[in-house]
């Protein structure tokens, strides 16, 4: 993916999924979304887990898709 056809959002984790795949609730557009996790947070073993608040970033191309880049505290 290429930075400038990304949009970026923050959201809520809704569920796990298998293979270490998310539902997550972004408030702004009203939308549940299918993330997966970036390279970064899989190797420094951050735990995410439902009620978190999470970033994502999502392409222009698939709405329906993102991927999970920031775990807030």
């Amino acid at each position: 993916m290429y930075k400038k056809n990304l949009f970026l959002f923050e959201g809520d984790v809704v569920k796990n999924l298998p293979n270490s795949t998310f539902l997550v609730f972004i408030e702004k557009i009203k939308k549940n979304v299918l993330c997966y996790i970036s390279g970064k947070i899989r190797l420094n073993y951050i735990r995410i887990i439902p009620g978190d608040k999470v970033k994502i970033e999502i392409d222009k191309s698939n709405p329906n898709k993102g991927r999970i880049i920031y775990r807030m505290r």
